[in-house]
């Protein structure tokens, strides 16, 4: 009996003591566990750290790249141009070209053709005028015959309206949206009409000489809403201009004329006007410009006045440009390239002999019959050179691609 309890002891003991050394291990290796799941929590840590640091300095280094890239083509200047298409073919001598949404408006007096910048024909559409001008915004164009009396309206797809007047058409002007405005000369009188893109007449005014005067020029809001005419008056002794905003909505319904706010500068002549977008738009003047905001009722915003003679101006969506006359024997001319909200963006003296400078594709462009120079808009010379044969037209297309119209064809050349 003895023996047998002390088996029992011994048994007991060797369970007991297996089972500690059980719990033990089991709590080793729990231990052991969190000593990994921490060890692994650091590792994964680290990890997720390096591939931030990783990423930032992969982002920073494209973005120093990009930067570097922008510096580079920012500053850079072209020696050289070299021809990538040329059309000899063409009927330059009266053809006229203009840029339409990356492509080329191409018009004559026997018709107009849209052509690819590699000079394909798109579509093409016959008339006869006598002496045809164009007007391009966007998408949309308008050719009328000027001192004639027909009128065509276009987008990128073809025609879409045309217009015959009872009066000779001096001036036509497209909106982002297709409506066109036209003045039309009456004799003692003038007329200002207004056409949807089909050529169905909206509205017309006849405007006097002394009331509210004669008309310069006239623009067309994006949405087709609103139109803007420049008049000029002799007021006393002194030459008087209004710039008038007539409304074809709602907000215009009740007002005299549909004008709903018009502005007047004496001794100032406004000789040209231009939407810059929906809400904004300006006047150039012979000494600076106005700008005006609003979409249905336009305010003045911001004048800008200079005390030199102005002998050029240009613009876009984005820039006004002026151009000064200068005194120095260097550096005949100056000029002023501002923001469309009015500030003074940079100021250039320069010697290039021109006789047409605008803006194209967001460069300035300038050139005469023989010489061509191109800058950025900062102001920087990207190009300056002479060509062989005589320039009748010249206009950006494309990322440094240009259209060059030459009295012996037409080029589309790269600078290099």
């Amino acid at each position: 009996m003895a023996n047998t309890l002390k088996k029992i002891m011994r048994k007991r003991k060797k369970r007991k003591y297996a089972a500690e050394k059980a719990k033990q291990a089991k709590e080793q290796g729990r231990q052991n566990g969190k000593e990994y799941g921490n060890d692994y929590n650091k590792k994964r840590s680290r990890h997720k750290r390096n591939a931030v640091k990783r990423t930032i300095i992969t982002a920073v280094a494209v973005v120093a790249a990009i930067a570097a890239v922008g510096f580079y083509m920012e500053k850079r200047s072209y020696h050289n141009y070299k021809i990538v298409q040329s059309s000899e073919q063409e009927d330059v001598i009266s053809t006229s070209y203009v840029e339409m949404d990356g492509d080329i408006l191409r018009y004559s007096p026997d018709g107009v053709s849209l052509v690819s910048d590699k000079m394909n024909t798109l579509w093409s559409e016959t008339y006869q005028m006598q002496n045809p001008m164009a007007d391009v915004n966007g998408t949309r164009a308008v050719i009328a015959d000027k001192d004639g009396t027909e009128l065509e309206i276009y987008d990128k797809s073809g025609k879409t309206g045309s217009v015959t007047t009872s009066y000779s058409i001096i001036k036509a002007r497209v909106s982002k949206s297709g409506m066109v405005a036209a003045i039309l000369d009456g004799g003692d009188d003038t007329w200002i009409n207004f056409y949807s893109t089909d050529g169905s007449l909206i509205a017309e005014n006849q405007t006097k000489v002394d009331d509210p005067g004669y008309p310069l020029d006239v623009a067309v809001s994006d949405d087709g809403v609103v139109m803007m005419v420049t008049y000029q008056f002799v007021e006393g002794s002194d030459t008087t201009s209004y710039v008038a905003f007539y409304n074809f909505g709602d907000v215009g319904q009740n007002e005299d004329d549909r004008i709903v706010s018009g502005y007047k500068y004496e001794g100032v002549v406004v000789p040209q006007i231009q939407y810059l977008d929906n809400n904004q738009s300006v006047a150039l003047k012979d000494n600076g410009f106005t700008l005006y905001q609003g979409s249905q009722i336009p305010k003045e915003v911001k004048t800008v006045e200079v005390d030199q003679e102005i002998v050029s101006t240009f613009f876009d969506n984005d820039m006004i440009g002026l151009v000064f006359k200068n005194d120095s024997k260097d550096k005949q001319y100056t000029m002023e390239v501002y923001t469309t909200d009015g500030k003074l963006k940079f100021q250039q003296d320069f010697n290039i002999p021109y006789t047409t400078i605008k803006l194209s594709g967001g460069n300035i462009l300038m050139y005469n019959s023989s010489q061509m120079c191109v800058m950025n808009s900062r102001g920087v010379q990207k190009y300056v050179g002479s060509v062989d044969g005589t320039i009748k037209d010249f206009f950006k297309i494309g990322w440094n691609r240009y259209l060059l119209v030459l009295d012996s064809g037409v080029d589309v050349i790269k600078l290099s």
